[in-house]
């Protein structure tokens, strides 16, 4: 006896009525829709420690960006079919077209589906005749909501069987490679018989259902199979993720809502009263005041929608206006928190030690347990503390993965300060990294040598002094000491013959970093001081006239890379360098031919370092005369003041200049250069502009917050007293 078994990929109704039936055929045999070149993979399913959401990953080893993935959750129907056949000793086999012969020639990523595209057009108008908003919606109600199997699967394969009928009368193709797939199961359902299995279940995915079923097309499956070119591939079982399951992530057999599937698996009775304590306890984690009426009240409303609608039971559209409604108040700020953690789920699966794997993946395990950094699906940050040995080895873990193109954390810009030993990490796993890994376990088998030799590989390739410096701080986060050996002999190489200003000034800030930091990581940076100390040099050297005679496009450039590096001769604390630096700005403060936004920055560093409020005028007076050009007149003030107007408040006489040189515009030139005042003012924080416009609202005074007031002496004398007590107190 042959029986077609046609379920919904990752249904729970599907997967219940699939153990019900399976449980009354019996089967001698079980095949799977899913790849046969992974059939030896098949026994691990049956251990304790494979938690899905799990996926078969299948790739070639020497092309590893060419992978598929099959994924399975606890109430994929495939998955129970698999877990039926291990625990009742019936074989399991997987029957769809082998990868071999299809990885490289399609997309990325597998999609099986029951409901590809075609199918879900044919469904949508059967769900529109049923009253419901989408064939999702329609499916969900009539077959993921069952408790029972009944007939549910001749039900399934006789709408299929009409629906590809429909579906061979559009005027385009709509079965694409479905049909060399099918003629191939039909090949393996063929060579099982012939083996001698009398009662054989097949597991497949709806739309193929009926095609299944008509196994006396010998010579036109001949034909679709014949001529297949094979390939070497592996496979192995990788983690997956709820979010990597559902159909937002591109997943073309993807769902909707995987943990409320999981839900639907889990909760036999009282599924909606439940699923309301679900979302209570997540807003009260969240410390939003929910009580128990709530999600009385939410059952309620989700009944009483449901019989409104004329529904046997609630489904989620019903459950979400419910949520939206009575918990959230029609807020959808807490019902995306709702979406993200409950109906998506942040769920992430686990596989066993056993599973085939690369040596790089085995080793990267063996690190993330003894770092006791395990994968999660889900965003967190981490802060560590460099100064405390196992934070510090955590760090040079997720820089060394950054180097192979694994960026399972990203590193955080921190504002306040923390300490020069402190880092915060945005760390979050995702399922595709296991082909990263896969890719990267070209550079060597353990993550401290694949980063080494990448970084080696990589250094060996180019000849830009920025990009060098960039890798030699990647290698020394990372603690990569034999690599940065060669890197700092290149570094030298390259410095010493680098005859572009704005490289140099790009290379510094990286290696300032190094020095920065390099006591806290314990690392030698003797190499690194003397790469700096010759860079400084000749950047002091050569920036006055690199700086001659730039368009506005490359004074922008330069402006960006005075700036870098001024913050970098800030970090390094060196009063040598600091000297050179504030020469550089004095001479192209009085140097001819610079461009107005590079002599108004560097006027603004003399202004800052010296308070020279005389001098600082007197470069006002010359940038705003009547002689200069108007644009280069408003590119200085644009350099002068950006970010900060701070000068503009304490110092009546810079504003008085400023003020003058607006009011001296023709009106046509004004409106000219208006674009670059409001970018420069844009920059002024909030009570900066305010404080400005103040002034020139009263004449340079600044006021109170409620404006030109007249104030009540008595009370002015109770404050004074008050803050009289406080200060002798």
């Amino acid at each position: 006896m042959l029986k077609i078994l046609g379920i919904r990929h990752h249904g729970p109704g599907s997967a219940r009525s699939l153990c019900v039936e399976l449980g009354k055929l019996r089967p001698d045999v079980i095949l799977v829709e899913g790849p046969p070149d992974a059939d030896d993979l098949i026994p691990l399913a049956a251990g304790a420690d494979m938690i899905p959401p799990i996926a078969l990953l299948i790739y070639q080893p020497d092309k590893p960006q060419n992978a598929v993935y099959y994924p399975f959750a606890e109430f994929s129907p495939e998955w129970q079919a698999l877990q039926y056949g291990l625990k009742n000793s019936i074989p399991v086999r997987f029957m769809d077209l082998p990868q071999a012969y299809q990885i490289g020639e399609t997309r990325d990523e597998i999609q099986p589906g029951v409901d590809g595209s075609e199918p879900f057009d044919a469904f949508s108008m059967i769900a529109e005749a049923a009253g419901y908003s989408d064939g999702e919606r329609w499916w969900e109600h009539f077959v993921e909501q069952r408790q029972d199997s009944g007939e549910v699967f001749q039900g399934i394969l006789e709408l299929m069987r009409d629906l590809r009928l429909e579906a061979e009368k559009a005027p385009a193709p709509v079965f694409g490679n479905d049909l060399v797939r099918e003629a191939f199961m039909r090949t393996t359902i063929r060579a099982a018989q012939v083996e001698g299995y009398q009662n054989i279940a097949v597991v497949c995915g709806a739309w193929h259902s009926p095609a299944l079923a008509e196994l006396d097309k010998y010579e036109e499956d001949a034909k679709l199979l014949k001529g297949l070119s094979k390939k070497e591939v592996a496979s192995t079982w990788v983690p997956w993720t709820y979010n990597r399951l559902s159909r937002r992530s591109g997943y073309g057999a993807g769902i909707d809502s995987p943990g409320w599937y999981e839900h639907l698996w889990q909760v036999q009775t009282h599924i909606v009263e439940k699923w309301m304590v679900r979302v209570a306890q997540l807003m009260r984690e969240e410390d939003l005041g929910i009580s128990p009426a709530h999600a009385i009240e939410a059952t309620r409303l989700a009944e009483t929608l449901a019989a409104l609608r004329e529904r046997s039971l609630p489904g989620l559209s019903e459950v979400e206006e419910s949520v939206r409604a009575i918990f959230c108040f029609g807020d959808d700020t807490p019902m995306r928190l709702i979406h993200e953690k409950l109906i998506v789920g942040q769920r992430m699966g686990k596989i066993p030690d056993s599973a085939p794997s690369v040596p790089l993946q085995r080793d990267l395990v063996a690190v993330q347990k003894r770092t006791r950094l395990e994968p999660s699906a889900s965003p967190e940050s981490i802060d560590l503390d460099l100064r405390k040995p196992l934070l510090l080895e955590r760090s040079q873990l997720l820089h060394r993965l950054n180097l192979l193109g694994i960026p399972w954390g990203k590193l955080q810009t921190v504002h306040g300060a923390k300490g020069t030993f402190h880092e915060v990490w945005q760390i979050e796993w995702k399922p595709e990294f296991a082909v990263a890994v896969i890719e990267a376990s070209i550079w060597g088998n353990t993550v401290l040598e694949a980063a080494g030799n990448k970084v080696n590989a990589e250094a060996a390739q180019t000849t830009e002094l920025p990009v060098l410096t960039r890798l030699v701080e990647a290698a020394l986060l990372a603690d990569l000491s034999e690599p940065v050996l060669s890197l700092m002999k290149r570094l030298q190489d390259v410095a010493a013959t680098s005859g572009d200003i704005s490289h140099l000034m790009e290379a510094l800030p990286p290696l300032a970093n190094i020095l920065r930091y390099g006591n806290v990581r314990q690392t030698d940076t003797s190499m690194v001081k003397r790469v700096v100390d010759e860079l400084v040099a000749r950047m002091c050297i050569g920036l006055p006239p690199a700086c001659s005679s730039l368009d506005d496009n490359a004074a922008q450039v330069m402006f960006e890379h005075i700036q870098a590096v001024q913050k970098a001769i800030e970090i390094l604390q060196d009063e040598a360098h600091a000297a050179a630096w504030k020469d550089v700005w004095t001479k192209l403060a009085n140097q001819d031919g610079v461009h107005g936004l590079i002599r108004g920055e560097v006027c603004r560093l003399l202004y800052d370092q010296t308070g020279a409020d005389k001098q600082t005028a007197v470069y006002m007076s010359q940038a705003l005369s009547p002689g200069t050009p108007a644009d280069q007149a408003a590119a200085w003030v644009q350099g002068f003041l950006n970010n900060s107007g701070q000068a503009l408040i304490h110092h009546p006489r810079l504003r008085q200049l400023v003020d003058e040189w607006i009011l001296s515009l023709p009106e046509a030139l004004f409106t000219d250069i208006l674009p670059i005042l409001r970018r420069t003012f844009s920059t002024f924080s909030s009570p900066e502009r305010r404080q400005i416009g103040e002034m020139a609202k009263y004449g340079g005074r600044v006021l109170s917050a409620g404006g030109n007031v007249e104030l009540d002496a008595d009370r002015v004398e109770k404050a004074l007293s008050l803050v009289r007590f406080i200060l002798e107190s």
